[in-house]
């Protein structure tokens, strides 16, 4: 009788699993990171080497485009023939496109890039000497973070929108990175808060523009993180900047950031989106 009765539900338990088989995959047909390739600009330290950490962990080619030939190298050594390293100026033209062209020479493709290189001064607009703020100086720090993020986006597109989509439609993704600074500027941040704040209002125009090719834009704005920018700080300076932030009470490891850019290469519905990674903090004026 028990016998009967599995013969027969049996079909209907294997049209089941055939069902949720095919449910499975089609939640899977989204960007994946194993066997694809990313550019990661200043990927050589801080957030950048955590992310390229992450993505050859979990499978992936990277290419590290970055000033910092040092750092690029020990992680192209540390990772063998799944990292190259590009020395690249991202307001260099020229050197963005050696970078880009590096990862269809190398590794036959490209899925995505994640933009981390940035600077950061501090100046005021009129400091106490009376003297204005360094125009060179701002336009340097525009031109850096701003200017250089746009460089390496429209670069990359370029080249993505030519490959074979996905089973999804999805061709790649880009993930710029802003800053509180963007919402929440100190005194003495204007050059920096007003580069960050250029990168998180072309994001969702750029998505729009780039969803029929199925590239999808994000970025992400993180809050005080441990990276070189704040090694220099004395450790009860550093600290004390944790501190500030509501929960938890420290400063942002590079691993966290690496994590969420993780996610939202594998959330096909992340699109157009400023993301703050935080920690729930809100910059005080100074």
């Amino acid at each position: 009788m028990v016998g009967e009765l599995f013969a027969f539900h049996l079909p209907h338990i294997l049209l089941q699993f055939s069902e949720i088989q095919n449910i499975a995959e089609a939640v899977c047909n989204c960007m994946q990171i194993s066997e694809r390739t990313y550019l990661v600009t200043g990927g050589s330290s801080g957030l950048g080497a955590a992310c390229v950490r992450r993505l050859v962990e979990a499978g992936a080619n990277v290419i590290i485009a970055d000033l910092n030939e040092k750092g690029g190298r020990q992680l192209e050594s540390d990772w063998g023939s799944r990292v190259r390293f590009v020395k690249t100026n991202v307001t260099d033209t020229a050197e963005v496109d050696t970078a880009v062209s590096s990862a269809s020479n190398e590794f036959g493709s490209l899925h995505g890039a994640i933009n981390c290189a940035g600077i950061a001064i501090a100046a005021k607009v009129v400091d106490r000497e009376g003297n204005p703020h360094s125009l060179d100086a701002f336009r340097k720090v525009i031109e850096v973070n701003l200017v250089g993020t746009f460089n390496v986006i429209r670069k990359v597109t370029a080249v993505m929108i030519q490959q074979e989509p996905e089973a999804s439609g999805e061709r790649g993704v880009i993930i710029n990175t802003a800053s509180v600074a963007a919402f929440d500027g100190q005194i003495g941040q204007v050059a920096y808060a007003a580069s960050k704040a250029g990168i998180a209002g072309l994001t969702l125009p750029v998505a729009r523009e780039l969803a029929r090719h199925g590239i999808r834009v994000v970025t992400i704005a993180p809050g005080i993180f441990e990276t070189p920018m704040l090694a220099g700080l004395p450790e009860k300076a550093r600290l004390s900047l944790g501190q500030q932030v509501p929960f938890p009470s420290r400063l942002g490891r590079p691993d966290e950031y690496a994590a969420l850019a993780q996610h939202i290469i594998e959330n096909e519905m992340l699109n157009g989106e400023v993301i703050r990674l935080d920690g729930a903090i809100r910059m005080a004026p100074k």
